[in-house]
């Protein structure tokens, strides 16, 4: 291995500390959806909608942007870049277990619809890709305003056909908005393949609408990472909005609700499992001496004991009461004051 290979983290400004924190948000995310799906086949929780084999991607990308001046505006396979940005455990483990406490919409919304104030998540929605138009919005609040920072959306390649993308891409571009979009391209809009959505490549919708356009492999962290930091650098610069295309895949089903050997092979799911970021990402740290196996069975302990803590503290929390389906539907005093979820 050369120089550069050692100190690859390095090379992208990454210190040895953050390059092992990435990993244990990516490993702490992984075992998180693990357990959703293990809740649901329980009958604890209804439904559970994974982002297992896209968690290098969103954690790099959630390492190279500003928890203090960035808004975030994630789409619902987006556990690992929540955690990495500050959500805890429990909070998501309270949106899975749908109670009141839930900081996302208190029990309303589905698992994945994720939301929260303090770390300037902005609410999402079921319907796909309306958070693309909604960054742009608060990009270009930002500009009028001289304020500091990008506003980042995430999406899916199947969501890129939605007149919402198009629109915000559009606007984006004539306006030179502080905003980057992150297609996170796992090769299936829940069971149509890649091949019969696009016709060409979602990357290069950037040229069309005057922004700049990156495609990335997003098995490989320390790259997102660098595509990342350079485009929130460009747009704070004036450069403009950035379309990154980040290619992945979905090992896991689509949902609880999918069966996803109905529209492929168990030896494809393998053929790409053997190139998930997460044990690719573990071996580069062993081999450049940050990590050990030793180290590695540590925190899945840690990790172990972190989840049961959440999923314990949720299932006994409290569900909202019957009447607080009222709250924060109209606007009032009273729900300023509370400033909502």
């Amino acid at each position: 291995m050369s120089i550069g290979q050692l100190h690859r983290h390095r090379s992208v400004g990454l210190s040895d500390e953050e390059a092992v924190g990435m990993y244990r948000n990516m490993l702490r995310a992984r075992k998180f959806d693990e357990r959703g799906f293990v809740l649901q086949r329980a009958g604890k929780i209804a439904f559970h909608v994974s982002g297992i084999g896209q968690e290098a991607a969103q954690v790099a990308a959630a390492t190279a942007l500003r928890t203090d001046e960035d808004h975030f505006l994630p789409y619902y396979r987006d556990y690992a870049f929540v955690l990495t940005v500050g959500m805890t455990m429990r909070e998501l483990m309270l949106s899975l277990f749908a109670k009141a406490e839930d900081p996302n919409s208190g029990g309303r919304q589905m698992p994945g619809h994720f939301g929260h104030k303090k770390l300037k998540i902005v609410t999402g929605s079921s319907p796909v890709t309306t958070q693309v138009p909604h960054a742009v919005g608060i990009a270009l609040a930002k500009k009028m305003r001289k304020e500091p920072g990008v506003a980042w959306a995430t999406f899916g390649e199947g969501s890129s056909n939605q007149g919402d993308f198009h629109e915000g891409c559009n606007f984006a571009g004539v306006h030179k908005l502080p905003v980057i979009l992150m297609c996170e391209n796992n090769q299936y809009a829940i069971s149509i393949p890649v091949s019969q959505q696009l016709g060409g490549r979602v990357v290069d919708r950037a040229l069309g609408y005057g922004m700049e356009g990156v495609r990335v492999d997003g098995n490989d962290p320390l790259e997102v990472y660098r595509v990342v930091k350079e485009a929130r650098e460009r747009a704070l610069n004036g450069g403009g909005a950035t379309l990154i295309e980040a290619m992945m895949y979905r090992i896991s089903p689509h949902s609880t609700a999918d069966d996803d050997m109905l529209y492929r092979t168990k030896e494809e799911v393998e053929t790409n499992r053997a190139k998930d970021g997460l044990p690719i990402y573990k071996q580069y740290l062993i081999d450049i001496g940050l990590w050990s196996e030793e180290q590695d069975q540590a925190l899945a302990a840690e990790i172990a004991k972190e989840i049961t803590d959440a999923t314990n503290y949720a299932d006994q929390a409290p569900y909202a009461k019957p009447e607080d389906a009222l709250l924060h539907v109209y606007g009032d005093a009273s729900s300023e004051a509370e400033g909502g979820f």
